[in-house]
């Protein structure tokens, strides 16, 4: 049962993740928007700043829509699939026997926060290279690094700046992961309890349903950022405090389809794999 829910929260993690990859690749090229990389690119951030997903299409066609999928491909079956599962089986062990893996609000928080937590460390490393891969095509032609796939980018990595560069903004990654996973999943199971408890099992159907790791850094020189904190400080003298929430639209406008997604088709692949 544990390896099941490993196995549901992957495929429908997969799916969501690369149907919602473009809203995720704007939200990205946004929060980069005002770091300091060369002058020709800070020359054209106001129009791209206004246009953000025209200026892609244009700049780099439909296909550019989808740069790093592949290393969005990966993450969803290393984050996602370890966070999903461990909830799910959390869930299991800290229920009583015969209730169907019910827990209290509290209980359901704790998990996730221990699968999310657990979930993005194991994922970092396709999580920077998503990062890289999305931001690439905001840097003129001499600058891009050019990754030709995920393994590609986690390759070069380690060779360039050492294994360390994997998890690089894994704290931030970890912290992020652990809210977005206790909210998420209990809030979803909760709601869902409490429609059950009125309506009757009968109604579980369809209807119920970063710039730390982008950093490049040589060999013998300095980060440009020490830690999250440094970061937010450098940022927010920077370009001032609003600059924070670069990027919330497309947050926001990504989570809600990805959410979404991700349980509608876990339910449906839960009913397809439950003789199994």
């Amino acid at each position: 049962m544990g390896l099941k829910g490993f196995l549901e929260g992957g495929i429908a993690s997969i799916v969501a993740g690369c149907s919602t990859h473009p809203l995720d690749l704007v939200k990205v090229r946004m929060q980069l928007q005002g770091e300091a990389i060369s002058p020709s690119v800070s020359a054209l951030r106001p129009a791209v700043a206004r246009h953000e997903a025209t200026g892609i299409l244009r700049a780099e066609g439909p296909a550019g829509l989808f740069s790093g999928v592949s290393a969005t491909l990966l993450r969803q079956t290393l984050y996602s699939t370890t966070r999903m599962g461990l909830y799910d089986m959390l869930k299991k062990r800290w229920s009583a026997p015969g209730d169907g893996g019910s827990l209290p609000l509290h209980r359901k928080v704790a998990a996730g926060l221990i699968a999310g937590g657990i979930g993005a460390a194991v994922g970092n490393p396709a999580d920077v290279a998503m990062v890289r891969m999305q931001a690439d095509g905001r840097l003129p032609p001499a600058e891009r690094r050019n990754y030709r796939s995920v393994i590609d980018a986690i390759g070069r990595m380690v060779r360039q700046e050492g294994v360390g560069s994997l998890w690089r903004g894994s704290s931030l990654t970890v912290n992020r992961a652990m809210i977005v996973t206790a909210s998420q999943l209990a809030t979803y199971d909760q709601a869902k309890e409490a429609i059950l408890r009125q309506r009757g099992a009968g109604a579980d159907g369809l209807g119920t349903h970063t710039r730390v790791m982008n950093m490049k850094v040589d060999k013998g020189a300095s980060a440009p950022y020490a830690g999250a904190v440094d970061c937010a400080l450098k940022t927010v003298r920077a370009e001032g405090p609003m600059a924070l929430y670069k990027g919330f639209v497309p947050t926001v406008s990504r989570q809600g389809p990805f959410t979404v997604v991700l349980f509608v088709t876990l339910e449906q692949v839960r009913k397809l794999l439950k003789d199994f």
